[in-house]
Order: C-alpha cells, then structure tokens, then sequence
C-alpha cells in the first residue's frame, strides 16, 4: 500500500509539532485512513531530544482524547526524501527547514500548516505555547485540530485516485 508521509515540525519538538502530530493522527484514524499514513513529528533545534511532549501539551490534548508519546527528535536533511510533506509551524520554522533543503523539489515539500486551518484567523503561524500559560496551549490544540482537518482534506483532492474505495 501506497503511504502518504507527513512530518510536523517546530522549534523545540516538545509543543507545537506533537500536538500538530497527535491532532492529525486522531484525524487521519478516525477517518478510517491510518494505514495510508506515515506521521512524524520534529525540530529545528536540538534542545530536547529524546523527551516527551511537554507536560501541559499532553495533558491539553489527553483531554481531547489524542494521546502524545512521541520522543523529540530533531529535523535532518534526510527527513526531505523520507517525508511527501513537511508541515511547519511559524515562519521561523520555515526559514530553518528551507535552508536545509538542497533543491526545489525538496523546498516545495514545506508549507505552513495554518493555511489549513478551517475557520482561520487570517494569522499565518502557530503560536508557541511553551511561555502562554494553560490558556496558550488550549489554543493551539485547537488549531491544530483544526488545521489537521483541513490539511487532511487537501491531501485527500491531491491525491484523489488513493482515497476512492
């Protein structure tokens, strides 16, 4: 079977891209479509390799029923020829990961991923939660929940022929 990979990437690998991670994968299952998906998670930088999501952003999206067990690791050159699609969070992101990529075809694999967000607030990055308090990390699992809907439905008419039954 044909996989659609997918690699959510922040800064730190602890709030944002999990969450982002998390959110789609519950998106993607509940849709019955896990199996044609691969979905990862990373960071720009190496400060928390090998850790749990933040504490707050577990227990944010727990709540929601999306569990977080992924261990933080940090974004490679390589992750361009393993993921179809890397999905930032913040222009910083973007900036970061572009600069990595070796050509076009690799650069066009990275999007931000609030242009997806349904009901948008026209703003084009996720926010960092890691200094907001409870009420920023509320926030951002919902729009990643959003954004993963939305980002689901544009894989989906991208690659129309692997969805029909």
């Amino acid at each position: 079977m044909i996989r659609i990979r997918v690699l959510f990437v922040c800064l730190g690998n602890i709030c944002r891209s999990p969450a982002a991670e998390g959110a789609f994968k519950h998106i993607v299952n509940s849709s019955k479509l896990g199996e044609m998906f691969e979905i990862d998670s990373a960071g720009t930088g190496d400060y928390h390799i090998g850790e749990l999501p933040h504490e707050i952003t577990r227990g944010v999206a727990r709540k929601r029923g999306i569990v977080l067990d992924h261990k933080a690791r940090q974004f490679r050159s390589s992750d361009f020829s393993r993921f179809d699609y890397i999905i930032v969070m913040d222009d910083s992101n973007y900036r970061n990961v572009i600069a990595l990529a070796s050509d076009e075809t690799e650069k066009d694999k990275v999007v931000k991923f609030r242009q997806f967000e349904r009901e948008s607030s026209g703003t084009p990055d996720v926010p960092d939660p890691y200094f907001g308090g409870l009420e920023g990390f509320e926030n951002v699992q919902d729009i990643v929940l959003r954004s993963s809907e939305g980002l689901l439905d544009w894989i989906q008419k991208k690659h129309a022929g692997l969805f029909q039954s």
